[in-house]
């Protein structure tokens, strides 16, 4: 059979070797087959870079665009269509790849493949423009084609947002999956907020009837390959049909996650890498960029991932570690494919992860669902992942944190990646199947490295005299010796494998070796000329000014003395005296000679306070959040969480079974306030002394002892409401006090009713519960928010964010954003029935439920509602004020529950324990209640009351996210927003509403 076949002629070797066999006839000719001769009918389409033109007559050509250059091989040549795609193209991921392909097919992809590894000059293969014009797709790079096709290009000027990711919209209350390409952007995002394990799911939905399909994704699901009749037009240009991939050929994840960072900004970036590192999955750190020409070290993004791991000896108090993922040094071992490897790197590297028979799919790899689509943009991707001790030596497989590198690709293609990999890794591991001149002359360059390599082999029958004799030549180049390598074929036992290469990583980790954290990796990739995303100036710029700050605190609570004066003592005086005068007017007594001398006395502490100037750290602070810059501004508040933790003296950390363990037997409240240590010094305290000079400054001016034309702080709240516009959380209720700054939050509400104008309609969220039951998490999973974490480690007071509603279901929802109430550690478990402390709880409580449209109780698997939230409730029911709420019980111990069980009402029915009887009494209500249940606000018919299952599945620090809990938290969310829609929650406030309720409150 005579075939035309197309090549550049001065490719001799290659066109000797796919012609050998089959009779093909080789020629310079590439127009003819751009002009569509040859039979009637063809047709013809596109794969992942590789056009192909089907021929009725009973041959196809495949054109491969390398570098500018179009080049054709007739299908003939390639029998096996899919495997000989996977070994040009080197999919390591893609386990082991037909070791029966015949000899002439492999020459074929090895030509092929020499075509793509060498650095091709089009001017040297005959092209000319005449004949790349009749290429159109020459014009649109594969980057191009993967942000179109995923609707991501209109985010290459304006980078998507961390506030564009978190509007509520109508789809946030639908389980739905997605029915087009352009719909797996917004899926994943969704799916990673609620810690979903399947979120890089790429699979979309086929069966959709007809008449629900939109009508602008309906071309999308016609069938890709078009026929047309050539002699009704000769010249018809075939390029200009479209080449969108039909639903049921997803993305492969790898291009979903690099097109979605492309196109987002900074904080989106961090927040994408942060959930990632949340559900466990492998973490980005090298970010291709094959349309710039440049890739990116993502130091910045991974900067708020935080490691945590228990050392051995086995754990307990004391043995907790915590510290950031960029700053702490760990040895690394780099995991990486020379040619074609039938062997899978990210399942090798699973398995060497995975304790014990339970397998983590941290790496994404060909046997997890639509893992076989081939890469468009990805190659060249840098993953990280970290092993981490949980202290229990039956699960360790090390006995300290030990990072893993993978690069995505071949080594050949990617050897700016690869070197950074040699330069900042204590040992490499090379996958590939054969070893010839080609892969010595490859390898030969890294002679003199002290680097430790060894090899993964799983050679082809007949190329073991081959593989040898270029192993024994590369032994002395790479210092190595027989034991660094390994050979694995089919009938390997894959256990005694992994366990091999466990070793060999655990007897580096052991010896001396290069221990370097990600922050001096980044200095490596500077020196190779990779670009690394914290190096912009506005994010130098915030570093330094953060610096100034940080490096004067040598003592934490000398500095709040000396540097945050109007806190401490001052403020508590301030707050009592305010107390006081409040309890004086709401009884009602006519004005006296004692009400008088307590605003005499505020009056003093206030003239006291507004005497002293900001201090030197106060001032510098304030002038990085009124910087000119919004992402200035952004930086520097990320900036200064990191630069204050750091200073943080360490405190002891107990493991999660210490703290159950004081849950008493026949109780079901918790007492946490041992575990609350002093609280750290903060963003918020800084907030909070620009606050106490604006509450000081007010009430002067209030007073009339002060000018208002001499006021110095009026812009303050101004200042903050732009961080709280951009996601960070606000202060409402001061936790060292536990008093709320009126004017202070007065102002605020002022300043955000004039930002926000006409949409000012507001839906209040709160979430109240005692220290430990997981409300915080709750919240940051079900909205994206940034809620302060941790078992009596984080602020005390209770703080607002505010998550905006999209314009186009504002209208459906019947608000335009939703301020969401964290309570903190306000609400203790002890009934301390005569103590202040529980007096101050109990009245929190009601101000916050009072604010609150909708309140979410967490708590810990007990029948009691924890006291002061008890006592709020039966305050609030005299009020006639009753919030929409929701009871969250969460399963703290059991870690791996099988699934959601989210609607369960039986607590509310049992009859009340000690504590719920004892705050009843106080209220004066005890005689009647036999349950819960029969309370006014308790109607089991009308309320929700949810099971959470465990946060994690098996054992932190190594453990996933249960996918019952993201689901339980989504059905939570869905139900909430449909509460609010329905208006079963309080009539929505607007601003000015909210305002008057805080003061009356």
């Amino acid at each position: 059979m005579n075939i035309s076949y197309f090549l550049s002629a001065s490719e001799s070797e290659c066109c000797l070797a796919l012609c050998t066999g089959q009779g093909l006839k080789a020629t310079n000719t590439v127009t003819a087959a751009g002009r569509g001769r040859g039979p009637q009918r063809t047709c013809w389409k596109t794969h992942r870079g590789v056009r192909s033109f089907l021929w009725e007559g009973g041959f196809d050509v495949f054109f491969w665009r390398i570098k500018g250059s179009w080049f054709a091989v007739a299908a003939q040549v390639l029998h096996r269509v899919q495997e000989v795609e996977l070994l040009v193209k080197g999919r390591s991921e893609l386990g082991e790849v037909a070791p029966e392909v015949k000899a002439s097919e492999r020459r074929t992809a090895v030509a092929i493949a020499d075509l793509e590894w060498r650095d091709m000059d089009p001017d040297d293969y005959g092209t000319n423009e005449a004949q790349d014009s009749d290429f159109p797709a020459v014009e649109r790079s594969r980057l191009q084609e993967m942000l179109s096709l995923l609707g991501l290009e209109t985010y290459q000027a304006q980078k998507l947002s961390l506030q564009d990711s978190l509007q509520i919209s109508s789809d946030s209350m639908k389980n739905w999956a997605p029915q087009a390409p352009k719909d797996l952007p917004w899926n994943f995002l969704r799916k990673l907020q609620v810690l979903n394990a399947e979120a890089r799911n790429t699979t979309m939905v086929l069966d959709v009837p007809p008449d629900a399909r939109p009508a602008e994704k309906e071309s999308q699901m016609e069938e890709e390959i078009i026929y047309w009749d050539a002699a009704d037009d000769i010249s018809a240009d075939i390029y200009s049909f479209s080449e969108l991939p039909t639903p049921d050929t997803p993305v492969n994840p790898l291009d979903l996650l690099c097109a979605l960072l492309l196109s987002s900004d900074s904080f989106l970036q961090q927040e994408i890498v942060h959930r990632m590192s949340l559900c466990q999955f492998a973490l980005p750190l090298v970010l291709p960029d094959s349309e710039n020409h440049y890739h990116t070290f993502l130091l910045w993004a991974l900067r708020g991932v935080v490691r945590t791991w228990w050392a051995q000896p086995p754990r307990g108090v004391g043995s907790l570690r915590e510290d950031s993922a960029v700053l702490s040094r760990a040895p690394a071992f780099a995991f990486v494919r020379m040619e074609v490897s039938s062997n899978s790197k990210s399942q090798l590297l699973n398995a060497v992860l995975s304790p014990g028979h339970r397998p983590r799919d941290c790496f994404w790899h060909r046997d997890l669902n639509v893992g076989t689509n081939p890469r468009e943009i990805a190659d060249g991707l840098v993953e990280v992942s970290w092993f981490l001790p949980s202290g229990r030596e039956d699960l360790d497989v090390f006995p300290e944190p030990v990072a893993f590198l993978n690069l995505r690709g071949d080594i050949g293609s990617h050897w700016l990646q690869f070197k950074l990999l040699t330069e900042v890794s204590s040992a490499v591991f090379i996958l590939t199947d054969n070893i010839s001149k080609k892969e010595y002359k490859l390898l030969y360059p890294m002679k003199g490295s002290a680097t430790k390599y060894y090899f993964i082999l799983s050679p082809y029958r007949g190329k073991r005299n081959t593989n040898l004799r270029f192993l024994n030549r590369l032994i002395p180049v790479l210092k190595m010796d027989h034991s660094h390598v390994l050979v694995k074929v089919s009938s390997t036992d894959s256990a005694g494998f992994v366990r091999r290469v466990r070793s060999i990583v655990a007897h580096v980790a052991r010896s001396p070796c290069r221990r370097l954290s990600l922050e001096e990796m980044a200095h490596a990739a500077r020196k190779l000329g990779l670009r690394v995303d914290e190096d912009c100036a506005e994010c130098q710029r915030a570093k330094d000014r953060m610096e100034r700050i940080t490096r004067k605190i040598k003592d934490s609570d000398a500095y709040r003395r000396d540097e945050l004066r109007l806190q401490g003592d001052p403020w508590r005086k301030v707050a009592q005296v305010e107390k006081e005068l409040c309890q004086a007017q709401w009884a009602g007594d006519p004005p006296d000679k004692g009400r008088a001398e307590l605003r005499l006395r505020l009056l003093e502490l206030r003239a006291q306070q507004n005497g002293h100037e900001p201090a030197g750290g106060v001032q510098e602070f304030i002038a990085g959040i009124s910087g000119p810059s919004l992402g200035e501004k952004q930086y520097f508040l990320r900036w200064m969480e990191w630069g204050l933790a750091r200073v943080a003296p360490p405190r002891p950390r107990q493991p999660p079974e210490s703290i159950l363990t004081l849950r008493p037997k026949h109780c079901g409240v918790v007492d946490f306030s041992e575990l609350l240590w002093p609280e750290p010094l903060g963003v918020e305290h800084f907030l909070r002394e620009m606050g106490q000079f604006y509450e000081a400054e007010s009430c002067l001016v209030e007073a009339g002892k002060l000018p208002a034309s001499q006021r110095r702080f009026a812009h303050f709240p101004g200042l903050a409401l732009e961080l709280l516009l951009k996601g960070l959380p606000l202060e409402l209720i001061d936790g060292s006090t536990l008093s709320t700054p009126l004017r202070w939050v007065t102002g605020l509400l002022k300043e955000l009713h004039v930002r926000l104008e006409r949409r000012s309609r507001l839906v209040v969220l709160s979430a109240l519960g005692v220290p430990g039951t997981g409300k915080s998490t709750l919240l940051n999973t079900m909205f994206g928010l940034r809620f302060a974490t941790g078992r009596g480690c984080g602020p005390r007071g209770a703080f607002m964010q505010l998550v905006t509603v999209a314009e186009s279901f504002s209208q459906d929802l019947g608000c335009d954003h939703i301020l969401v109430i964290d309570s903190g550690s306000l609400i203790g478990g002890a009934l301390a029935s005569a103590g202040e402390r529980f007096e101050l709880e109990a009245s929190l409580a009601t101000l916050l439920m009072g604010l609150s449209n909708v309140t979410v109780v967490s708590l810990a698997e007990t029948r009691d509602i924890p006291p002061a939230i008890l006592h709020a409730f039966l305050r609030l029911e005299k009020t006639g004020h009753m919030p929409n709420y929701q009871f969250v019980y969460q399963n703290l111990h059991d870690a791996c529950a099988p699934g959601p069980r989210p609607r369960e009402r039986r607590p509310l029915l049992e009859p009340p324990g000690d504590v719920s009887r004892a705050v009843a009494q106080m209220e004066k209500q005890g005689g009647g209640i036999r349950t819960l249940a029969d309370l006014a606000f308790c109607d089991p018919e009308k309320q929700h009351i949810w099971h959470i299952p465990g946060l994690w599945h098996g054992v932190p620090p190594m453990a996933a996210v249960s996918l019952g809990y993201s689901e339980a938290i989504f059905e939570l969310k869905r139900c909430l927003l449909e509460n609010i829609r329905n208006g079963l929650s309080n009539q929505n406030k607007n601003i000015q509403q909210l305002i008057e309720l805080v003061r009356r409150l």
